[in-house]
Order: structure tokens, then C-alpha cells, then sequence
């Protein structure tokens, strides 16, 4: 697309109008956020990308407007697995619930400004050094190889702070308890920082090492700038109320990790493809509906196998825990120390009768 340096201009004011409305009507004052609302708001942002992208197919073409919906998807698919990273972290922190909100809205405006600064050094490096993309589609293939490692592996995560978050946290004192929304407080004449704001820090300075294979990925889409930009927008700004509506499923999202290494593997493929054709080896491409259909079909099975191994693994363990319920009282001590269920009832008796006995004096 050929964009003017004042559409430019006039997409950003409207996205600062539309992240300030989310702001005042739903952000503004801290409360914790119920299902209908976060899904009220959810279903707003994903209406609005859906409107951006026909405004793009109206002035820019179906191919530009296939690239920005297959770019938003993959954006937003990726954007799920940081939600994982961000209930650890706010589980780290402490976050109290009626605030969670709040960190959320701030940080993922972190994290939108370090994508932009991202996105323009990117769009740089292609448009200078073409073989920039060989980099890229190794690095998005190495990281899907990455991604299924640490699946099969089944370890538990667990956050830790980044090199920026540490040298802040050593340069400035912070205080340990939180003051409402307030991000620093002043206390014996000296100025401190407060836990809510090294969270948002937390959020909007992780979501970096995200942007390390999401940027990749939709350049391996799109080399559009514009495009790539507005679909990592909109795909942010409604992280907030994703956070809240699918915070409970998220464990259930089994194999969301697999799906995201095919469609991470998939684009490194493409990208290696794309590469190849621009050195003048006659190589097949792959177009934008194809990816688009890749990328929605692997979503859709990653989301019902997760599924549906999720309800099979509930099922097993209500199962275990009646079939435990329904077990004599002293029957595993038996099976395992041979008298020791006997034993155990004695004792009991024993302290009944203790116990009657000092009643009846």
C-alpha cells in the first residue's frame, strides 16, 4: 500500500482516540472486571479490526487487506501465549485484582510504543538488506523447534525479571506495598517507586522478547509497514480484555503451543521461500489466502484437541478422586504397612474413650 505521511498521521490519532475511550469508559476507575464486560470490550476491538481491514480492502485491495487479516491473526494467536507470561507475572507482583486492569492498559501501551520502534527498525533492515529474510525464517523455524521442546517438556514456568527491570529496580528505590494506582509516593522526603509501577514495567518490557519472533512473523506476511503496524495495534489494544475473558480457559489450551509452532514454522518456511525467489532461484511462493487458510485451520484444531484433551483429563480426575472418596477408611495404611490400619482404629477407640471418660467426670 501506498500510505501518505498523513494517513499515517490520522491513524495514529485515531488509535490514541480509541485506546483513550477504552480508557475513560471502561479503564478509568479500578474495579475488577466481570466476563460480560470483558467480553462486551473484546468483541468491540475484534469488530473494529475487522472494520479497519475492510477500510483496507476499499482503498488498498484484496491482497492488502489479506495480509492484514492473516497478520492480525497470527498477532493475536501469539498475544494469547504472552497471557500466560502475564498471570505469572502478576501473580509474582501480588497484583491485587480491582488493579490488574490498570497494570494491563499500561503496559501493553509500553508495549505498543517498543513494537513501533521495532516495526520502523525492521522495515529499515528489509528495504536495505534482502537477506535479511533467510534470518528471519531461520530464527521463526528455530523458534517453533524451541516452542514444541518446551511443550513436550511439561515444566512449570515461572517468571523472571529481565536485565532492564533488574538495573531500574537496583538505580531506583521502590517501596513493597501498593498506594492505589499511584506509581511512586513520596515518604521521608525521598521518592519512591511503587510495585504497581515495576509491574507495568514487567508487562510492557516482557512483551519485547514476544515481539522477537511476532515481528518476524508478520513481516514474513507482509513487508508492508502500515500494515504491519495497525495489525500489531489492534491485535494489543484488546489484550486487556482478553486477559480477563479467557484468563480461566488458558490451561485448558493444552496444545496452544504446538498450534503456535506450526504457524511460527510455517511463516519461517515462507519466508526462506520468499528469500530464495528475490535471489532469482525459481522457487514456489506461497500466497496470502493460503497462509490465511493455514493459519485459521491450525487455530481451530489447536483450540478443539485442547479441548477436548482438557475435558478427557478432568473426566480422569474426577474418576480418581471418587474411586479415593469411595476407599475404606484405613485401607490404603493396610495395603501399605500391613497392620498399621489396625493400629490406627485402636488409637482412635482409645481417644473416644479419653474423651468420654473426662466428659463423665
Amino acid at each position: 500500500m501506498d500510505v501518505s505521511p498523513s494517513v499515517w498521521v490520522l491513524t495514529i490519532v485515531g488509535l490514541c482516540a480509541l485506546i483513550a475511550v477504552d480508557f475513560f469508559i471502561g479503564g478509568r476507575k479500578p474495579h475488577e472486571v466481570s466476563l460480560k464486560e470483558a467480553g462486551i470490550w473484546t468483541t468491540v476491538w475484534i469488530v473494529l479490526a475487522a472494520l479497519f481491514g475492510l477500510g483496507v480492502f476499499l482503498f488498498g485491495g484484496g491482497q492488502a487487506s489479506g495480509e492484514f487479516f492473516a497478520g492480525f491473526i497470527t498477532e493475536k494467536s501469539l498475544s494469547v501465549d504472552n497471557l500466560f507470561v502475564f498471570v505469572l507475572i502478576m501473580a509474582k507482583f501480588a497484583v491485587p485484582t480491582i488493579y490488574q486492569q490498570r497494570v494491563l492498559m499500561v503496559g501493553v501501551l509500553i508495549a505498543l510504543v517498543l513494537r513501533g520502534i521495532f516495526i520502523a527498525a525492521g522495515a529499515a533492515i528489509i528495504s536495505t538488506f534482502s537477506w535479511v529474510f533467510f534470518l528471519f525464517g531461520a530464527f521463526l523455524i528455530w523458534t517453533a523447534w524451541k516452542l514444541i521442546q518446551e511443550a513436550r517438556a511439561d515444566e512449570e514456568e515461572d517468571f523472571e525479571e529481565n536485565r532492564l527491570l533488574k538495573s531500574i529496580e537496583r538505580r531506583f528505590p521502590s517501596t513493597d506495598k501498593y498506594h492505589g494506582t499511584k506509581l511512586t509516593i513520596l515518604e521521608n522526603g525521598k521518592r519512591l517507586m511503587t510495585p504497581m509501577l515495576i509491574v507495568m514495567l514487567a508487562i510492557g518490557t516482557t512483551d519485547v522478547l514476544f515481539a522477537l519472533d511476532s515481528i518476524p512473523a508478520i513481516f514474513g506476511l507482509t513487508q508492508d509497514p502500515y500494515i504491519v503496524f495497525t495489525a500489531n495495534a489492534f491485535a494489543l489494544m484488546g489484550l486487556r480484555q482478553l486477559y480477563f475473558l479467557i484468563g480461566g480457559l488458558l490451561k485448558k489450551l493444552v496444545h496452544l503451543s504446538y498450534g503456535l509452532s506450526v504457524i511460527l514454522g510455517f511463516i519461517g518456511v515462507k519466508l526462506v521461500l520468499h528469500a530464495l525467489h528475490e535471489t532469482g532461484v525459481h522457487v514456489p511462493e506461497i500466497s496470502i489466502p493460503v497462509s490465511l487458510g493455514v493459519i485459521c485451520a491450525v487455530l481451530i484444531v489447536t483450540t478443539i484437541t485442547s479441548l477436548m484433551a482438557s475435558s478427557k483429563q478432568a473426566k480422569a480426575g474426577e474418576g480418581e478422586r471418587a474411586a479415593s472418596a469411595g476407599r475404606p477408611e484405613g485401607a490404603g495404611a493396610e495395603s501399605s504397612d500391613g497392620d498399621g490400619g489396625a493400629e490406627g482404629t485402636e488409637r482412635t477407640r482409645e481417644a473416644e474413650a479419653a474423651r468420654k471418660a473426662e466428659v463423665d467426670s
